[in-house]
Parts: structure tokens; sequence; C-alpha cells
């Protein structure tokens, strides 16, 4: 879901599997310990998936630190996304084969391993003729993006979308998903060194307005409302005085969706956006 998101990689191998186990909830560097791992022939229903990729996002370590909305029952293997190949499956499988590329269809399956051992039906097929990396991170962000986008306002070209952490994942599969549909948004993120380079990458991605914290508290925002309508939706995944800033231009009746807090900071909302 967020900026820091690193790619876990193996080349396929005949070693024994292997994968990243946790027996009770902490700190992922006290927790996790890289085991091997029992992986049987698959029956019936399963199915048998050597992991190509997987990502580390926020929602696995919060996972992993026993703080996320669902948990799996430990010991567990950590990972709730990415893409791997099927090896092997049941006498009873039949919507994959040997050779097809699936993905989890739910968190919690645990991803972050060599190898494993899955129902067929916690699996879907998809095509093997994209990018690693877009197979394996394309279950979470962008599915989260185009929630939000849809879920809470009826938007239609020409609205606007105001949102934190426009250059986190979510923010960037946001960015294009309204793009393509001729919605304009305003995209806050923070100051940098590279900051030039950040706003150019966003704006190549489709991003209409790329601004920062400290321009999102300015009283010359408004202008920016000048030639664009307030936006009807903000989406805040930070929390603290980011968000207080965006709910200070949602548009009347609008709705701001909080799906992280990155700031480990409170929402605080203006009397003046509840009254």
């Amino acid at each position: 879901m967020w900026p820091l998101m690193r790619l876990i990689r193996r080349p396929l191998s005949t070693a024994a599997p292997r994968g990243l186990v946790y027996e009770k909830h902490g700190e992922p560097t006290q927790v996790l310990r890289l085991k091997n791992i029992e992986v049987p022939s698959p029956t019936n229903y399963e199915v048998k998936v050597k992991m190509l990729a997987a990502p580390i996002n926020p929602s696995d370590i919060n996972m992993i630190q026993g703080t996320y909305a669902m948990l799996p029952p430990l010991p567990a293997v950590g990972g709730n996304e990415g893409v791997g190949v099927v090896i092997e499956v049941g006498n009873h499988a039949s919507s994959v084969r040997p050779g097809d590329w699936v993905i989890p269809v739910n968190a919690g399956l645990g991803t972050w391993c060599t190898e494993g051992l899955y129902s067929e039906e916690a699996l879907v097929r998809i095509p093997s003729d994209i990018s690693i990396v877009g197979a394996a991170t394309i279950s979470v962000n962008p599915c989260t993006a185009y929630r939000l986008l849809s879920d809470y306002e009826t938007l239609r070209p020409g609205d606007s979308v105001i949102q934190n952490a426009g250059n986190s994942s979510v923010g960037q599969a946001v960015i294009q998903i309204a793009a393509s549909l001729g919605i304009t948004t305003i995209n806050v993120v923070r100051d940098r060194p590279d900051l030039p380079g950040l706003v150019e990458r966003l704006r190549d991605l489709g991003a209409d307005h790329v601004i920062t914290e400290e321009q999102l508290r300015k009283p010359e925002m408004k202008d920016l409302f000048k030639n664009c309508p307030r936006p009807r939706l903000a989406l805040n995944c930070v929390g603290g005085k980011s968000t207080t800033e965006m709910l200070r231009h949602l548009d009347h009746g609008g709705t701001m969706v909080t799906y992280g807090g990155m700031a480990k900071q409170p929402v605080t909302i203006p009397v003046v956006s509840i009254i």
C-alpha cells in the first residue's frame, strides 16, 4: 500500500522449501525466522506453488505485529501478496495446471516462502506475459485504489480528488486510474531534496497537481481552485495535520476516507467541516 516496498525474489532451485516463519506476534526483526518448511505433494484440491516474487507491504508488518484486523493462526509464514508458478496439482484440481502463474485470492496466505501448498480456491490464475513485479503487486494496492475511487463517491469526468501520500503505491495507482476516468487528482507529498524529480514522475503517471504538505497549508491553495473544482473525495493514509488541512479544501458534502495512518497521529477534524 505504501511508498516503501521491497520485493523478495528467489531463483527456482531444488533446495528444501524455506519460509519466513513467526510463532508469536512482535516486531518482524525479532520474531521472523528463516526456516525449512514442509511442503508435501498436493492431494485432492491442493496446489503446490513455487513463489517467484513477493512484496513487503505495511499490512504484512502489521499482521506480524498482531495489530492487523485479520490474523492467521500461529505459527504462520509472512506475506499477503505475491506471484508464483504452479508446479504440481492434486487429482481433483481443475482451475489451474502446472506452469500457470497464480496470485492469492485473499490476505494471510503466507507468500514469503520459496514453495507453498495451498487450496485451489485460494488462488487465481493470471497471464504470464506481464512483468513479475507487476504480477506480484497487482492484488493489493491497485485494488485498494480502485475501491477508494468507486465505493464512496460517484465521481464523473471533471470531478477532483485530493490525497496525501500521493507517491505511495496506492497513491500512484489512484493517479493512473483517475487519469483514465478523466478525474483530476491533487496529490500531496512530503518535501524532499529530489522533489522536482518526484513531481515529474507523478505527472508522467497522470497527476494533475502535485503539492507539498507545506503548500497545502498556505493561503495560496485557494488559487488552485480557480481552475479546478474542490474535491468531492479526500483519501487519507497519513493522519495528523495533513488530514486536517485536506479537509479544509474538501467540497461541501464531500467524503474523506481514511485507510492508513503513516504519521501515527489521530485524525483531527476542523469544526467547520462537521457543522
